[in-house]
């Protein structure tokens, strides 16, 4: 399963450390994201710092994955600020670190309100899945952020922005 050829980059700040996605941050995975408008893609290689044992990626790395391109699948398509409530991953091989893998999610369901699923899935440079992951999400408007406090005013401007490229 190769992603779709016309693809745009997502739009990312440096302004944040998040260990999954922030190009600032030396330890984390530096994830940056594509989309065809249906779903959003990945391409990375985990850093030997982040294996379990025996140059495996450790779970909780591949758990990670899945969490940020899912939730990026939820920003970016829905239009809306994204928290996990729930998680659930399947891990069906190991993955090697230092080897090419493709992350890729899609909403399958949203209610309109403030919930969102998602599925995700990782892939070796083979194209065979190596873990899977179903999410819930509650999903937020940035006025409704705002007022919730779930984030600071300069990330709210910021998803303000990245939404308003879209329109």
């Amino acid at each position: 399963m190769n992603p779709p050829k016309k693809l745009r980059e997502l739009p990312n700040s440096r302004n944040h450390n998040c260990f999954g996605c922030s190009p600032a941050n030396p330890s984390g995975l530096q994830m940056k994201f594509l989309t065809d408008g249906e779903a959003v893609y990945s391409q990375l290689e985990v850093p030997e710092h982040l294996c379990g044992w025996s140059n495996i990626v450790h779970g909780g790395v591949l758990t990670t994955i899945l969490d940020e391109i899912m939730s990026w699948s939820a920003i970016h398509l829905l239009k809306r600020i994204a928290l996990t409530r729930t998680l659930t991953v399947e891990f069906l091989k190991p993955v090697p670190v230092g080897r090419a893998l493709r992350a890729e999610a899609r909403v399958r369901e949203a209610d309109g309100k403030n919930d969102a699923i998602t599925d995700g899935v990782i892939y070796d440079p083979r194209g065979d899945a190596c873990a899977r992951a179903t999410a819930n999400f509650k999903v937020f408007s940035p006025a409704v952020a705002r007022r919730l406090g779930i984030a600071d005013e300069a990330t709210i401007q910021w998803f303000e922005r990245i939404f308003a490229l879209d329109e």
